[in-house]
């Protein structure tokens, strides 16, 4: 099997712990390096956390990339109410060993992609600020992507705002950024990943498992339950593992291109991925698609399944 070289970007909170371990079951994903950005939590602990999430999942070989402390002009608003005061459901869990990678993740992304001329896919599952550092970093980084899958947005609606999803609301202009920047994007916003949940039966069945993986699913997202539980009511939403899973089974979701941009400006709507799918009016620049259905059962067969092997 050809695998697909994917490199992960992550504030690594507790919806971002159960993307990792199921992108590591993935065999038809070869993860070449991952990379930490503010957002769910601080960078230390989203750092540290992916380090330790990937040690647990067997793979302290994937090196970690520490990138950005906070967003391009607003102040970082972290979510412990959410992803507790370690960003993991303030779980504990063995601290990885493999070394610390002093290159910072800007550069660390870029010459991946450089190295890969232009098969890398990169997934981003936290605000966008690191892949607009490397942007502007690094300009010709777009010219090296094959494309990049974020979780972030929203054609209707918003979570953080009436407006606005957590993501691209904590850094506006860095997502602003990405997408006026020409690279293909694929969002992975709301519209989808409400419906990308796990039902009280399939957590139950995945604690049931007892093993390690299990084991820390269970403490790390009690916090987020309880708060998903209040908002939405369908269950644990797994929010991040949408595009992971997707690029290695895009059969399980449907998409439509379009154009979007981010609103930057507005008092009330600030954060806004404004999308032109549902207007008669289209953007020149439609170089994005948006995703809005999933399969859910076979997207829970595939969490389960990683869990599972532990």
């Amino acid at each position: 099997m050809n695998k697909i070289p994917v490199w992960i970007d992550t504030d690594t909170g507790v919806d971002d712990a159960v993307a990792l371990i199921t992108a590591t079951s993935l065999k038809e994903l070869d993860i070449k390096g991952v990379s930490a950005v503010a957002g769910n939590t601080t960078i230390e602990n989203a750092f540290r956390n992916a380090r330790d999430v990937l040690s647990l999942a067997g793979r302290e070989d994937i090196r970690v990339f520490k990138g950005s402390a906070r967003p391009f002009i607003k102040e970082l608003h972290i979510a412990p109410h959410v992803h507790g005061e370690n960003g993991i459901g303030d779980v504990t869990i063995e601290p990885s060993n493999a070394p610390i990678e002093e290159k910072n993740a800007f550069d660390a992304l870029y010459e991946k992609a450089r190295e890969l001329n232009g098969e890398l896919t990169v997934i981003a599952v936290g605000p966008l600020t690191n892949i607009a550092a490397t942007i502007i970093k690094h300009p010709d980084f777009v010219n090296y992507v094959k494309c990049l899958c974020i979780m972030g947005g929203a054609v209707e609606g918003g979570n953080i705002t009436p407006c606005a999803e957590f993501n691209i609301y904590e850094d506006p202009h860095a997502a602003q950024c990405v997408f006026k920047s020409g690279i293909k994007v694929k969002m992975f916003g709301l519209d989808v990943t409400l419906k990308a949940y796990l039902s009280d039966d399939d957590i139950a069945e995945i604690i049931s498992y007892n093993n390690k993986a299990s084991r820390f699913f269970e403490g790390s997202n009690k916090l987020i339950y309880a708060v998903q539980e209040r908002h939405n009511g369908n269950g644990l939403c797994e929010h991040d593992t949408c595009p992971i899973v997707y690029v290695a089974h895009p059969e399980l979701f449907t998409g439509k291109p379009c154009g979007i941009y981010v609103e930057t400006q507005g008092e009330i709507t600030m954060g806004k991925t404004v999308a032109d799918l549902y207007t008669d009016h289209k953007y020149e620049d439609r170089h994005c698609e948006a995703y809005i259905d999933i399969n859910r059962e076979e997207f829970v067969k595939i969490i389960k399944e990683a869990y599972r092997a532990y």
